[in-house]
């Protein structure tokens, strides 16, 4: 069946601009800090607040099979709208550290319904070339996670409260734009009921079970070292006094440059296989794990931001392909919530590395403690090994 071509980036941009909520608190959060009074600690509750939603949502949305009872274009509608209300309510005067968490919790649980199930919908329009088109989706996610980087080193041109109010606005194009311009996709197939088994039930599957853990490993490893970036960057400059460079929009450019790398790693998946492609992918970045005790200890500054701009690369472009390879391995009426699923386990994964990673961190300054980020790639790639 053919897909009018618009259809393809109306989705990308609405992912965009509704995943935009994610990281709207990180582009602001040392003016919350400030504004609200709060322990430094806040900030680290608040990072977290967002995750811990985002697992609980997508938890109850695979339980109840939210995506594949109901239409996804309205759900991701009702979830931009909600999650775009909880984000703007932070610019509320009389909030304490309680309320705020509340808010970012809850932008969080509904972004449940944003990004997933925007995967979701491309799979509904897209079979033949799925690759391709959830790479511009993970792209466009890549490039909001950036944002706050670049948002940051523009901070004084803004004022605090503007920054969420336009990413409020933004979630809320993108929700009319899916509900008025994307119907439910000619591959949908709707689930009629509740299955509470269905957690569990697409596990059974032996293929679905090996990408999904493929997906694990890859998390483990990606959002780790999107955190630490900063930290990176900065412990480099404290031991070389001579080397300066703007840390935030390094920062923004090492991540963002993942958003090329999902689009390229797409359209080469086409060439050699979405398998092959994923795990090549996984096979590099797990490289540059194992390398970077000595790239990140060069005398070298250009071969230090290269090296942090090639793994920003390497580090993401295996997203949207393991999520494809998830997609074709669900069952059809499952497809949402086998999405779901997975996004849960993995973003509670990273939670666990960017804890460990934070430990190692307090603990010594050395540069091997980012091969322990390799452990993720390997035990993907042990996963994968069947599937190539």
């Amino acid at each position: 069946m053919k897909v009018s071509k618009p259809i393809l980036p109306i989705i990308v941009f609405a992912q965009f601009c509704c995943t935009s909520l994610w990281f709207a608190g990180n582009g602001v959060m040392n003016e919350l800090v400030a504004n609200f009074e709060l322990l430094p600690s806040a900030l680290g509750h608040l990072t977290s607040a967002v995750q811990v939603g985002f697992i609980t949502g997508t938890l109850i949305f695979a339980v109840l099979s939210i995506a594949d009872r109901f239409s996804p274009s309205r759900v991701f509608f009702m979830s931009a709208i909600i999650g775009a209300l909880f984000n703007l309510a932070i610019i509320w005067e009389e909030h304490t550290l309680s309320t705020l968490l509340i808010c970012r919790f809850m932008t969080g649980f509904f972004l449940a319904g944003i990004y997933p199930v925007g995967m979701k919908i491309a799979s509904d329009y897209y079979q033949k070339g799925l690759g391709k088109s959830l790479s511009f989706l993970v792209g466009a996610l890549v490039i909001g996670t950036a944002f706050p980087h670049l948002l940051k080193d523009m901070t004084e041109a803004f004022l605090w409260k503007s920054v969420l109010i336009v990413t409020s606005i933004l979630a809320v194009v993108g929700g009319v734009l899916i509900l008025l311009v994307v119907p439910d996709g000619p591959y949908r197939q709707a689930s009629r009921s509740i299955r509470l088994s269905a957690f569990f039930r697409v596990f059974h599957n032996r293929n679905f079970r090996s990408v999904a853990l493929g997906y694990f490993g890859h998390m483990w490893e990606l959002y780790a070292f999107w955190a630490f970036v900063p930290i990176i960057l900065q412990t480099y400059q404290l031991s070389h006094p001579e080397v300066t460079f703007n840390v935030s929009l390094l920062s923004f450019l090492i991540i963002a440059v993942g958003g090329i790398s999902c689009v390229f790693g797409g359209y080469l998946s086409q060439r050699i296989g979405t398998k092959f492609t994923a795990a090549l992918a996984l096979l590099l970045s797990c490289a540059c794990c194992l390398i970077s005790p000595w790239m990140l200890g060069t005398e070298s500054e250009i071969l230090f931001i290269g090296f942090l701009l090639v793994w920003g690369m390497f580090v993401i472009a295996d997203s949207p392909l393991l999520s494809t390879l998830v997609a074709q391995n669900a069952p059809v009426e499952l497809k949402g919530t086998a999405l779901t699923i997975v996004n849960s386990i993995g973003f509670a994964i990273t939670i666990v590395s960017i804890q460990l990673l934070n430990a190692l961190n307090v603990w010594t300054n050395s540069t091997f403690i980012y091969t322990v980020l390799a452990f993720g790639p390997i035990l993907g790639l042990i996963a994968l090994r069947k599937k190539i």
